[in-house]
């Protein structure tokens, strides 16, 4: 679940309560799906308890790497109005789907009743590739060094946590995640912010597909969950974005001085999803 970067994205919230139901026929009970009017650039995803699922503002090609978790450059296709068109989206499970541990690769029933939604109601068809693309590899800036002095252990057993809860979390507030040093478990993504808590470095890697605009994956041999707010200028801002902090360094400088971590380049085979054709939904 990394860090999204399309042009009707500015922010975005995701929270982790992923769950082990991989059923392919997974389908929302209920789901509601406006075109959304309002002009805001901002969108927001919310995964909750009891099966719900809430996005304002949120482009097809965002359902999709949400669906697929994929990061903008593993979508291949499609037309121009998959990135520009916002939809506002409610819908639920039938019934309270169980709880997994975050970060361990498994699909949340959400993930693969938004991919049914979409076939049905978007008529979305695709196939899947394997490219030889350009990568980062995710290390240890100095080899066997310790991590940098924002990247702490983490005091969450975000897994502990959501077996406990058995799904009963109250839905999260909308809006930035707790400040670093109070309990949360996700990912949380803006312009120049990673918030991260609780999960492990293999999810750590993940984060960083959005910012470094390449699949990154993780030989830093850090065990355990963490927690660490990185905060740098990021790329393609656009022109209604705010002005930057002058003092803050760019995102492959920031993973080195705030993080400990620095970005190999490397080749590798990456998974893309081919959209071979998608059509406006009918509103409801």
């Amino acid at each position: 679940m990394g860090v999204v970067k399309l042009r009707v994205l500015c922010a975005f919230v995701v929270v982790l309560f992923a769950s082990g139901l991989l059923a392919q026929d997974q389908s929302f009970e209920v789901a509601s799906v406006k075109r959304n009017n309002s002009g805001d650039r901002n969108s927001l995803l919310r995964v909750l308890p009891g099966g719900r699922l809430s996005a304002t503002n949120f482009a097809v090609r965002q359902l999709i790497n949400f669906a697929w978790q994929l990061a903008p450059f593993q979508v291949a296709g499609g037309p121009e109005w998959i990135n520009s068109d916002g939809y506002d989206i409610v819908a639920k499970l039938d019934g309270n789907p169980g709880i997994v541990e975050p970060g361990k690769g498994l699909i949340d029933p959400r993930q693969m009743a938004v991919r049914n939604l979409l076939a049905d109601r978007f008529k979305l068809k695709t196939h899947i590739e394997m490219r030889e693309m350009d990568i980062y590899a995710l290390v240890m800036a100095k080899p066997g060094g310790a991590p940098g002095p924002k990247l702490i252990p983490s005091p969450q057993d975000c897994a502990a946590q959501a077996a406990a809860a058995r799904g009963q979390f109250p839905p999260p507030a909308a809006g930035p995640p707790p400040e670093l040093g109070k309990a949360y478990c996700g990912i949380f993504g803006s312009n120049g912010r990673i918030r991260f808590g609780g999960l492990n470095s293999t999810m750590l890697a993940q984060a960083f597909n959005g910012p470094a605009g390449r699949m990154v994956v993780d030989r830093t041999g850090l065990q355990g969950s963490w927690d660490f707010e990185l905060r740098f200028i990021p790329r393609n801002r656009g022109v209604d974005a705010p002005a930057a902090d002058p003092d803050l360094p760019d995102f492959f400088t920031a993973i080195q001085e705030q993080l400990g971590l620095k970005l190999e380049s490397a080749k590798g085979p990456v998974e893309v999803l081919v959209i071979d054709s998608v059509e406006r939904p009918t509103e409801d």
